[in-house]
């Protein structure tokens, strides 16, 4: 590798994200043998021979470190994409943490979605919810912003249905709920700067297409 090539920097999603990440980039040949030291208090790992650095940061920042340059590449929910709305390439469905974004809520309220009427939405993901009210659904509603346990509005009266992200759907059957609606299906993806995307074209493209060789996908990568 040559002295004079960039780092390229990597943002990953704290916790299980970042961990299936690691995983696939070592497949590949990707590796950061610094972020397996669980004691190290380090902010910046760093792969010296491969000219690549890597940080963690909480989901929602992700998408804002890309946009802004600090990070070259990322990888998020797809969620966390949808609800940020950041100017950022997404450009590989790595196909781990599967999950839906979905309208939930008592049986009875399927009524009042399908009559269009007047409710109230709770949700950790207002934009989200807004955007499939108002522009899929064409349905005026009250979106609520909540940061804890979703589940808990509708049983109290806060709201009458919520929008969440749903693995299993267990949590809302022990709770009276049910999914609704679906709104989209949700994955981990790789998201990439604008600029990166041209000015580091090479390097980028050739972790794309050597990660969906890995999971089977066609190999032509996305037209940006």
């Amino acid at each position: 590798m040559s002295n004079k090539m960039r780092y390229l920097t990597f943002a990953l999603t704290k916790g299980r994200l970042a961990n299936k990440t690691l995983e696939k980039l070592e497949q590949i040949g990707i590796t950061c043998e610094e972020m397996k030291d669980k004691e190290s208090r380090k902010l910046i790992f760093v792969n010296e021979e491969l000219k690549l650095k890597f940080f963690l940061a909480k989901g929602p920042d992700v998408p804002t470190y890309v946009e802004y340059g600090a990070a070259d590449i990322g990888v998020v929910g797809k969620d966390t994409i949808l609800e940020e709305n950041r100017k950022i390439y997404e450009v590989l469905d790595l196909g781990f943490g599967a999950c839906r974004m979905c309208v939930c809520g008592p049986g009875y309220a399927r009524d009042l979605l399908n009559h269009h009427e007047m409710i109230r939405v709770a949700s950790k993901y207002p934009n989200i919810a807004r955007d499939y009210f108002h522009n899929i659904k064409h349905q005026t509603v009250d979106i609520i912003k909540l940061n804890g346990s979703i589940e808990l509005a509708p049983i109290v009266g806060l709201s009458e249905v919520i929008v969440d992200i749903v693995e299993t759907g267990s949590t809302l059957r022990e709770n009276g709920l049910e999914v609704l609606e679906e709104i989209c299906p949700l994955s981990a993806r790789m998201v990439v700067n604008q600029v990166s995307m041209r000015m580091e074209s090479r390097r980028i493209k050739e972790i794309i297409e050597k990660l969906k060789n890995r999971m089977n996908l066609p190999q032509t990568a996305e037209r940006l």
